[in-house]
């Protein structure tokens, strides 16, 4: 059995809002529904629908699902081993799969109405709510890690060169006294350490979906990326910025000011720099992260700038250049 992705299923985006779920869901059934549609795979198409929707409509089964979907794990398969879990090549949910939450008393049968993807994730949660009822009764415990959780922090690029603190609000499923699966809100200040870059991943150990039966948390992974930029280009650890040069400074060469993250240096412009020379300044890019880890680059790319010819005055200035100095821009084309 392959993994099904109920995103895709309702051509939705993973970040996709309940609003967004609701209408796709009522879009779909319209054509899709065996009342409706004539095609020979209406009902089999349908029910893949349904419960596309009913996963991704409830916070606590998507919350389930995408943590597991983040972990890769859905890519776990068997190879070479005892058929079962789908057989070879099939889906698997790992072995400390814990969705989260349970069923409770939901009849086995209402479980067999669905998918055997959907059975294999979540029939597990009810088996485990039945394994920490007999846990009570003097049976085995029965404890699991929790679900490792993945999110992405903006940062601007300028704390990459002195670090920061970011508070993020996490959403995590939990039954309340009523035995009824919420979904509540956990703030967590984050310190973001000097010399990140994008796409770095930072594990605070402990933070992600909690354990059952006193297992250990999983660990909540924060991927760094960066907020635009208006002027620099980042790379691994270096710095692009486009620094426009006038004529005569690209001519005559000159020492003008450049803006970097770390504050504004004078750099000085060769003669006779035409446009995309690179001045390099070393080690002004993304500091290193450690000591063994050097810090980056940073590159003014040149970009000549011609004055508008705006009044009469630099009209004629223009006029006279072009009649002073011998000068084709075309000449390495044969024209």
């Amino acid at each position: 059995m392959e993994w099904k992705d109920y995103y895709k299923v309702l051509g939705l985006e993973r970040g996709a809002t309940e609003d967004e779920v609701k209408k796709a869901y009522r879009r779909l059934a319209r054509k899709h529904h065996p009342d409706v549609s004539k095609a020979a795979d209406a009902s089999t198409r349908m029910q893949e629908i349904n419960e596309a929707s009913e996963v991704l409509r409830d916070p606590a089964k998507r919350a389930a699902y995408d943590s597991l979907g983040e972990r890769g794990q859905y890519a776990e398969t068997m190879r070479g081993g005892a058929a079962g879990a789908g057989g070879p090549g099939g889906f698997r949910p790992p072995p400390d799969w814990n969705p989260g939450f349970d069923f409770g008393d939901v009849d086995p049968a209402d479980l067999g109405s669905h998918s055997d993807f959907f059975e294999a994730l979540f029939g597990a949660a009810r088996r485990g709510g039945a394994r920490r009822a007999g846990a009570a009764a003097g049976g085995a415990a029965y404890s699991a890690r929790g679900a490792d959780r993945h999110a992405r922090v903006v940062i601007g690029l300028e704390d990459a060169y002195t670090g920061a603190t970011r508070s993020l609000s996490i959403g995590e499923p939990e039954m309340n006294a009523q035995g009824e699966v919420t979904m509540r809100e956990r703030r967590l200040e984050v310190a973001i350490p000097k010399g990140v870059k994008a796409g770095q991943q930072i594990r605070l150990t402990g933070q992600g979906n909690p354990g059952v039966g006193g297992g250990p948390a999983g660990d909540l992974y924060l991927e760094i990326e960066f907020a635009p930029h208006p002027h620099y280009r980042v790379e691994g650890r270096d710095l692009y910025l486009s620094l426009p040069v006038a004529p005569w400074e690209a001519a005559l060469g000159a020492s003008v000011p450049v803006p970097t993250p770390s504050g504004t240096l004078d750099v000085t412009i060769p003669p006779g720099s035409k446009a995309g020379r690179k001045l390099r300044l070393k080690g002004r890019g993304i500091p290193g992260s450690s000591s063994t880890v050097a810090a980056g680059d940073f590159y003014a790319v040149l970009e000549v700038a011609l004055p508008e010819a705006a009044d009469e005055p630099a009209r004629a200035l223009y006029r006279r250049m072009a009649q002073e100095l011998a000068f084709n821009p075309r000449q390495h084309l044969g024209v």
